[in-house]
């Protein structure tokens, strides 16, 4: 196990180099860049623009530099915790994410112990009370979950929350507490605010979840071991959860790779319906705006996510499943 664990660890930094260099193409494909933007943007106005200023700025962030030159400098820094700096916000690029990155964290996570707490129960009993009326009943909520667009549901959402609770609309915080050190009054503004877009992002994940889980099971529940282990007495609760369940978890470790992303870039489009302060918003301003410091280190950062996600799905796969080895082969 410490081998592989070592060997996957090097694997790693040949990888992140790959895509280090496939991000920095792709934020530099675009004509231009954030100083020539900014410079139309001021003349399309009718505003003067000191050039001077402009030629500073140019050589102090290294824009006139070759194309090779600013990707060495940019990762050099990345390994050496300097993210760069952004042009829109003026400020380094740390600073930038601050809080964004711990509330997109916090809705994050909390949506996906929602979709867990609902799609187990659910799944567990379509699964065994298959073709009943319970089961067709959760399957038409299923495939309603599917086929409501996120930005719609969320919509709907904003409307109930203020007409029948009272809540602000947009936001995961009252306009006072904004940009405000964290207090309990702000902590209870956030948690007013959070089952809104915790119910709109995980509704699609759950009901996906619960077909996925149900399928699963019903294919391990009509295997010979279970039915040998029904046949020897095993009680029903610990023949499920013991083997079929254990097994049909497998495509949920598999998902931690783009889970782990996912928790940081959140739901774009859900949080710019519902103003969300998250990371989503800000990745999109960033790609628009040619501010290539901070979609570069955010991409970066989601793959370095994407890459140790991965590594922990493998270990825990072989730790759940027996059946599953580290290294191929046939062992005799």
């Amino acid at each position: 196990m410490g081998q592989y664990i070592v060997k996957r660890v090097l694997m790693m930094i040949p990888t992140l180099l790959l895509i280090s260099f496939v991000v920095f193409v792709i934020i530099q494909l675009p004509p231009g860049d954030y100083l020539e933007s900014y410079i139309a943007e001021l003349q399309a106005q009718g505003e003067s623009v000191d050039m001077e200023k402009v030629a500073y700025l140019r050589e102090e962030y290294g824009l006139d530099k070759s194309f090779l030159e600013q990707y060495v400098s940019w990762v050099t820094g990345f390994v050496q915790g300097d993210y760069g700096y952004s042009f829109e916000y003026d400020l380094p690029v740390s600073e930038v994410v601050g809080d964004r990155m711990y509330l997109t964290i916090l809705v994050s996570v909390i949506t996906i112990l929602f979709t867990w707490l609902i799609a187990f129960p659910i799944g567990l009993y379509s699964a065994t009370h298959q073709y009943s009326w319970g089961d067709y009943g959760l399957t038409l909520v299923g495939f309603i979950g599917l086929a409501t667009p996120n930005f719609l549901l969320a919509l709907v959402m904003l409307y109930f929350a203020n007409v029948y609770f009272g809540t602000s609309i947009g936001g995961l915080m009252d306009e006072q507490y904004v940009n405000q050190p964290w207090s309990w009054d702000k902590v209870k503004s956030v948690l007013e605010h959070l089952w809104i877009p915790v119910i709109v992002i995980g509704t699609s994940g759950t009901a996906g979840m619960i077909r996925r889980l149900r399928a699963n099971l019903l294919d391990e529940l009509h295997k010979p071991y279970v039915v040998t282990g029904r046949a020897k007495g095993l009680p029903e609760t610990r023949l499920l959860l013991k083997y079929p369940f254990r097994v049909s978890l497998n495509f949920f470790i598999a998902d931690i790779g783009n889970m782990l992303p996912s928790i940081i870039s959140g739901a774009e489009i859900v949080a710019l319906v519902l103003s969300l302060p998250t990371t989503g918003p800000m990745l999109l301003g960033a790609l628009q705006s040619q501010d290539m410091y901070l979609a570069g280190s955010f991409l970066m950062f989601l793959a370095m996510l994407t890459v140790i996600g991965v590594l922990i799905s493998d270990l825990l796969l072989a730790v759940l499943d027996p059946r599953i080895r580290l290294e191929g082969g046939a062992q005799r």
